[in-house]
């Protein structure tokens, strides 16, 4: 299965979960296609810089409304085992964009090795900047059955990230 093939069916299942968290919400591609006015104007303000240093960009981009807010979503997806490489770009692009939730997505099991660093080491899924509610979370999905694992834990499933 290519990675492309991937944004679709995470961006609907994303989609479905936020739904039931967030008043509203907006996701598009912008690894192939760019992106939309919509996301250009919800980019804060003194990081349009960025378009300048941007030769990639992350999977799926999208805004986060809740009644006191509007924040970024960035999402990278892999359909292959991840890396540490990987890591590191999905916290580049949640950095980079200022964005209050970050995704790491893939098709394959996430690897143990993985997982204890992550553990071990939990500032690696944070940013300097996380002093509000904020996260980089790492999930196996597959197409038929959705998000099956999450490393460190289900954000859907924890009420202080979605207020």
């Amino acid at each position: 299965m290519a990675e492309t093939s991937l944004y679709d069916p995470v961006q609907k299942k994303l989609g479905e979960l936020l739904s039931g968290r967030v008043d509203k919400f907006y996701l598009e591609t912008g690894a192939s296609r760019g992106f939309s006015e919509t996301i250009k104007a919800a980019i804060p303000s003194g990081r349009e810089i960025l378009f300048n240093f941007m030769r990639r960009r992350p999977d799926l981009l999208g805004l986060v409304e809740t009644e006191y807010q509007k924040d970024l979503i960035t999402v990278e997806v892999k359909e292959r085992s991840l890396k540490i490489d990987d890591l590191y770009q999905a916290k580049m692009y949640k950095e980079v964009f200022g964005a209050r939730y970050g995704f790491l997505i893939t098709a394959a099991p996430i690897p143990e090795e993985l997982r204890r660093l992550c553990k071990t080491t939990p500032a690696i899924l944070h940013s300097v900047d996380d002093w509000i509610i904020r996260f980089l979370a790492i999930a196996q999905f597959h197409p038929a059955g959705g998000f099956i694992d999450w490393v460190e834990e289900n954000p859907f499933e924890q009420e202080r990230y979605w207020k």
